[in-house]
């Protein structure tokens, strides 16, 4: 055989086999991603938001190689049990479950599949993880506060309004989490007494509570007002700093987002820095990791954001001293 005849057969040998080879390549897995949110997606966009983008500056790019299943239970927390359940039904391979209402909710369901948050106060009382450290189980992520949060907050409370003296305590129970609430409560109660602060903790879970929310603070003479940290105040701040712009109380609240929406003063910490990581342990699982080896992590980083705009329409004046150590002014 001829150079020539052998260099032909070699070519067509070779155009024949490419198409084969090509059809052999493995198609890139398309993982799928369960989030379950206690709101609306559009009451926490920026949240939400920062979490997709943490996922895709990891490299995943729906309809690419993940898959989103998205359910919301639009404020409904008794809704959420039946909404994991549907995620377990689309066979997903995580859950981000942010809040303690929606971890509590996947982990009724979700056997060992992983789940991750991202702003659980005190995830271990909650019976979620074995510890900080040592997880043990399927459930891992962010916890969203430390111990001396609430007596920071409280003392940058009486610093920006020295006379405060009598402080209402918003609270929204959240099912089956009294003793966690009570927790707080008590955290909240024993920093304000070493400032001289009496507190009455009152519920202001809508519109429809102002009047008597209202009644019960004025004849118990509230000047300042704060709030637990839990999914359902988060979801109703709108209402929150409507109601405490209605009676005129300075208030300070547990992150940006209420700040955002209307509300005089937040010191917590970075919300969205806990959702972007939220992705990263996205990200690990996807890869292999097992949810027990993953430490749980804590913020390490807290802002304290004003919102001048709402004291100036309240007649308040924040001291130079605050001013300086804001992290962030809402224009």
């Amino acid at each position: 055989m001829s150079t020539r005849r052998r260099l032909v057969i070699a070519l067509g040998a070779g155009a024949l086999a490419a198409p084969f080879m090509t059809f052999a390549q493995p198609h890139p897995r398309i993982y799928r991603v369960g989030m379950l949110g206690t709101a609306s997606q559009s009451n926490s966009a920026t949240l939400y938001n920062a979490f997709l983008q943490g996922l895709k500056d990891l490299g995943y790019v729906e309809g690419t190689n993940v898959q989103f299943e998205r359910r919301f239970a639009e404020g409904k927390l008794e809704s959420l049990p039946a909404l994991a359940a549907e995620l377990m039904r689309e066979k997903v391979d995580v859950i981000f479950a942010p809040s303690s209402p929606a971890v509590r909710a996947a982990k009724q369901v979700a056997g060992t599949t992983p789940i991750v948050f991202a702003v659980v106060n005190d995830p271990v009382e909650r019976g979620f993880v074995a510890s900080l450290a040592q997880p043990g189980g399927n459930i891992t992520g962010i916890t969203s506060v430390s111990p001396e949060l609430s007596g920071k907050r409280l003392r940058l409370l009486k610093e920006a309004f020295p006379k405060t003296s009598h402080l209402a305590i918003a609270i929204a129970r959240e099912p089956d989490v009294a003793t966690q609430v009570a927790a707080q409560i008590a955290v909240v109660r024993k920093a304000a007494q070493s400032l001289g602060m009496e507190v009455l903790p009152i519920e202001i879970r809508s519109r429809k509570a102002y009047y008597d929310a209202a009644d019960v603070l004025h004849k118990w003479h509230a000047n300042a007002m704060t709030c637990l940290d839990t999914a359902a105040n988060f979801f109703n701040r709108e209402v929150l700093t409507e109601f405490a712009a209605k009676m005129r109380l300075p208030a300070i609240y547990t992150s940006r987002e209420y700040a955002d929406a209307g509300g005089l003063m937040s010191y917590g910490s970075n919300s969205e820095w806990n959702y972007r990581e939220a992705a990263a342990y996205v990200d690990k699982i996807l890869k292999g990791a097992k949810p027990a080896d993953l430490p749980v992590a804590a913020p390490n980083r807290f802002e304290l954001v004003l919102n001048p705009k709402v004291a100036k329409v309240l007649g308040f004046k924040f001291p130079d001293a605050i001013l300086q150590k804001a992290d962030r002014l809402v224009k």
